[in-house]
């Protein structure tokens, strides 16, 4: 039967304490990973319990560290935190992000500048960081999460969508100058059922209305999980992906291949 192993790996995620990367952590706890997480919160929140939960219900060790990723000085100290505790680092999941959505007319300096910090700067400090620990492992990977919105974007979402579409030349130019010791990929989700987009669903007069419409526009009939993004970062990061570096795979229900909204 075919099963990915990652057993013992030591694996780095960050943005825990909430969707998509509450998700990943938990399934590569599945599949075998120690997991080192961080995120905003500081660890008496309910969140980060549930993360360390989530992980040594699989018999796999949890690390958590309360990081700004924005601080190139922390995502450092969080990196060298896990090489101490572990003694190695075999996976990195830069998910962290937000969305910063205020359109091309209406976004301010002060926007533009927190966006490229949060959502294109920290992961390429995170890559820096934690290279010299992925290239002395033996199978080495750095997954970087983006958005279907590097593809094809709405009105609006401007400057979210430009630092999502940057990072598919991040992950390009990092793959080709640190293969082949390290395998750099990218992943980008589309609508995940999220606590966050329950807040987008929950801003409309009818939310069960605004999430049937949405569920409409996607040809697999549903909304992802955190989980299944999870599952497909696990993917990567195994053996049967080794042929896979410097590409961003799409993982949108379909939701891309629609000309438009019907």
């Amino acid at each position: 039967m075919l099963g990915i192993n990652l057993t013992d790996k030591v694996a780095i995620v960050t943005g825990v304490s909430s969707g998509i990367g509450a998700g990943v952590a938990k399934v590569l706890a599945e599949a075998g990973c120690h997991v080192a997480g961080c995120a905003r919160t500081s660890e008496d929140q309910d969140s980060v319990k549930d993360f360390i939960k989530s992980v040594e219900a699989f018999g796999k060790k949890a690390f958590y560290q309360a990081v700004d990723v924005t601080s190139k000085e922390q995502i450092a100290s969080f990196v060298e935190s896990v090489a101490r505790e572990f003694k190695q680092i075999d996976l990195v999941v830069s998910n962290a992000g937000v969305n910063v959505f205020k359109g091309a007319s209406q976004c301010s300096e002060e926007d533009w500048t927190y966006n490229h910090e949060l959502n294109l700067a920290s992961h390429w400090r995170l890559a820096k960081a934690s290279r010299k620990h992925l290239e002395a492992s033996s199978s080495g990977v750095f997954v970087v999460m983006t958005s279907n919105h590097a593809y094809s974007s709405i009105p609006g979402c401007f400057p979210y969508n430009v630092t999502k579409t940057a990072l598919t030349g991040l992950v390009r130019a990092m793959a080709i100058e640190w293969g082949p010791s390290v395998r750099v990929v990218g992943v980008a989700p589309g609508f995940i059922d999220t606590p966050g987009n329950d807040k987008w669903f929950n801003s409309f007069p009818d939310a069960a209305a605004e999430r049937q419409r949405t569920i409409d526009l996607h040809p697999a009939g549903k909304l992802g999980t955190p989980e299944e993004v999870g599952a497909w970062c696990a993917f990567l990061a195994s053996d049967f992906a080794a042929f896979a570096t410097g590409t961003t795979y799409l993982l949108d229900g379909g939701r891309s291949a629609l000309m438009q909204d019907s």
